[in-house]
C-alpha cells in the first residue's frame, strides 16, 4: 500500500512539475496579489498635461488596463469589452470606482489617447461619463516599466507591434492588486464583485492560471487558442493516475480474500 502512495505521489508530483517547469512564456501575467503600485508615478493625461496617478483615483478603487492604442489585435476586443459591461454594470464610474487605461508603448502621445477615449465613449449607450471617470494615458519608458512590473505583465516587442495579453487590474484605492480579470468579455458580476473587494483591500483570486493551461496565446493570430498538447500530455497523466490507483485496489481487494 505505500508503494502504491508513492507511485500515485509521484504522479501527481509529475504532473505538477510538467505544469511548473513548463517553459515560461514572455508573454503573459505575473498574479502579484497584494503588491503595491506606485500612485506616485508620473503619466501624461489626455491633454498633454503630467499627472500624478494618485491625482486621478481620488480615493476609489482603479480598473486598470495596459494597452496600446494602436493594437491590431487583442486590445480593441479588449476596451470593447469592458466598455460594453461598464455600461450595464449597477456600479458608477466615478462615483463607485475609476477607469485608468494606460498605454505601454513610449511612443504613443496624448493626441492618439484623446482619440481613442473618444471612440470608446462613444460605445456607450446607458451611461454618460465625465472625462475623470475614465483615464486614458502614456508614459514614457522607465514608468511603463515600474507600473508593468508591478502588476506582473509581461509582454514583447515584435516588429513594429507588440504581443501581450488582454487583462483588467483592480487595484485597491491605496493601489494594492486585489483581482485580475482576463480575456475581452466580462461579466457584470464579476466587475462589480471586483471593484467592491478592491474597495475593501480584499485579494480575490482567478482561474486565468488554470485556463492559461488550457489555452495559449498566438502571436501570429494574435488570439487566444485551444493547447491540444497541453490538454493531452495533462489527460494521460490523470488517466495514468486512474489505472494505478484500479491496480492497486484490485491487488488489495485480492490480498484480503
Amino acid at each position: 500500500m505505500k508503494k502504491a502512495i508513492l507511485i500515485l505521489a509521484f504522479l501527481f508530483l509529475a504532473c505538477g512539475v510538467n505544469l511548473a517547469d513548463e517553459k515560461k512564456s514572455p508573454v503573459g501575467i505575473d498574479e502579484k496579489y497584494g503588491q503595491m503600485v506606485p500612485l506616485n508615478i508620473t503619466l501624461i493625461d489626455e491633454y498633454g498635461k503630467s499627472v500624478k496617478l494618485s491625482d486621478l483615483t481620488a480615493g476609489k478603487p482603479i480598473v486598470l488596463t495596459l494597452v496600446y492604442y494602436r493594437c491590431p489585435g487583442i486590445c480593441s476586443p479588449l476596451l470593447t469589452g469592458l466598455t460594453r459591461t461598464v455600461d450595464i454594470t449597477d456600479l458608477v464610474p466615478g462615483k463607485d470606482y475609476v477607469l485608468i487605461t494606460v498605454s505601454f508603448d513610449p511612443t504613443e502621445t496624448y493626441i492618439t489617447a484623446s482619440e481613442k477615449k473618444k471612440n470608446y465613449f462613444e460605445l456607450l449607450k446607458h451611461k454618460k461619463l465625465s472625462n475623470e471617470d475614465w483615464r486614458f494615458l502614456t508614459a514614457d519608458s522607465a514608468t511603463i516599466a515600474l507600473l508593468t512590473d508591478a502588476i506582473g505583465f509581461r509582454y514583447i516587442k515584435k516588429d513594429n507591434d507588440y504581443v501581450h495579453s488582454a487583462v483588467v487590474t483592480l487595484l485597491s484605492p491605496e493601489g494594492k492588486v486585489t483581482r485580475y480579470l482576463t480575456g475581452t468579455e466580462f461579466l457584470p458580476l464579476d466587475l462589480k464583485l471586483g471593484v467592491m473587494e478592491a474597495a475593501e483591500g480584499k485579494v480575490g483570486t482567478t482561474i486565468s492560471k488554470v485556463v492559461s493551461l488550457c489555452y495559449s496565446y498566438d502571436p501570429e493570430g494574435k488570439q487566444y487558442v485551444l493547447n491540444v498538447t497541453r490538454i493531452a500530455g495533462t489527460g494521460i497523466i490523470l488517466l495514468l493516475v486512474i489505472f494505478v490507483s484500479i491496480l492497486v485496489f484490485r491487488k488489495r481487494k485480492i490480498n484480503i480474500k
